[in-house]
């Protein structure tokens, strides 16, 4: 089934109070200083190493989720084997495998990663802390379980990632992001530390270790957080990070839309700006960055033809920018929307409408992952 129409779309938002969350898709503290276009790194840079979000659910800011139209893995599958391009790496990132479900989680993304394992794809997994009921703050039981995401996902041999915890310093928002339960900052810590040693012990080299942090709150509450984490960890949580992944969404959080924003240059920035509060935490300049979510939602108002034109702007932007920060790799958020029809903007993310009929933007992000490995390689 074909989704609604632009005009039946419009008007089911005009009628949803839900819409009201578009306002704050436009609000966010700080002001983004104006930055020279980086240098082309590309003499003596590796290339990035590009993936997507491949589920259509997507967390939504506040308490609430909401549903995706139904995985079709197949036609997923069939969609990522046109987007991959040959001969180079490609990661899927697993998003919302949470503490709280359980041995239900183990078994559903367990099963999935296998599947995309035996594709040829790289698993990179997102090991929500969202805690069960009655173990909100029990930071022990939560370190039990990220060493047994360790053993149990590190048997695959394609997973090459955990992303420990999700946006932590997103301290209202309990669907998206795990910075609002009791305990998130230490669970962080604790979780890192836990996966790195577990790691070690089983001699899992290729599995990689890290976090990521959402772009961005006001300067004040930034600070407090990236050097509370250092005075939480200590030496052990800074020689347990294998990289910091970064969540920006230039023109739809922040910064706010406005005529002539470039997409690009304020992604390059949101990443200069983690550079700078890595230091605080003590994080070595050596620490890789990763682009953990970009995207660009399309609803009224918003063009499926400009979500191309903003994608090739912040995949440029970081293939210029990688050596001279750091940028190792690139996960675009995401490969197909939640649900086409919906008036929540976060449910609007993909490259694919939720019938997985292509975005303009599919086409461009295929082509420039083609064109820019080639000239990399």
């Amino acid at each position: 089934m074909r989704p609604a129409s632009v005009r039946t779309r419009a008007r089911r938002w005009r009628r949803h109070p839900a819409s009201a969350l578009c306002g704050w898709l436009v609000l966010g503290a700080g002001v983004i200083g104006a930055l020279a276009p980086p240098a082309d790194a590309r003499a003596g840079a590796p290339p990035l190493r590009f993936g997507i979000t491949p589920l259509a659910q997507a967390g939504q800011i506040g308490d609430r989720p909401a549903p995706a139209v139904g995985e079709r893995l197949e036609r997923t599958f069939a969609a990522l084997d046109r987007l991959r391009p040959p001969r180079a790496p490609f990661v899927v990132r697993l998003n919302r495998f949470f503490w709280s479900d359980g041995e239900r989680a183990f078994t559903r993304y367990l099963a999935l990663a296998r599947r995309f394992a035996g594709r040829g794809y790289l698993v990179e997994l997102q090991v929500r802390y969202r805690p069960p009921v009655g173990h909100e703050g029990d930071i022990a039981a939560w370190a039990r379980h990220v060493r047994e995401v360790v053993r149990r996902f590190g048997r695959i041999r394609n997973v090459v990632a955990l992303q420990i915890a999700n946006e932590v310093n997103f301290d209202f928002s309990r669907d998206s992001s795990d910075g609002a339960f009791r305990g998130a900052r230490r669970a962080l810590v604790a979780g890192v530390i836990a996966a790195q040693n577990e790691k070690q012990r089983l001699r899992l080299r290729r599995l990689e270790v890290g976090f990521n942090w959402a772009y961005r709150r006001d300067e004040a509450y930034e600070r407090d957080f990236w050097r509370d984490l250092r005075r939480l960890g200590g030496r052990r949580f800074l020689r347990a990070v294998d990289w910091v992944g970064i969540d920006a969404y230039p023109g739809t959080v922040l910064p706010r839309p406005s005529p002539g924003l470039d997409e690009g240059l304020a992604l390059v920035t949101a990443v200069r700006e983690l550079r700078g509060y890595m230091q605080l935490a003590g994080l070595p300049r050596s620490t890789p960055v990763r682009i953990e979510e970009c995207g660009w939602p399309t609803f009224p108002g918003r063009s499926e033809r400009y979500q191309a034109t903003a994608l090739e702007r912040m995949v440029r932007a970081a293939w210029r920018a990688r050596r001279e920060l750091g940028i190792t790799d690139l996960r675009w958020f995401n490969l197909r929307d939640g649900d086409s029809s919906s008036p929540l903007p976060f449910q609007h993310f993909g490259l694919l409408r939720s019938d997985y009929s292509a975005k303009p933007a599919f086409a461009v992000f295929r082509q420039l992952l083609r064109t820019l490995l080639a000239a990399g390689r």
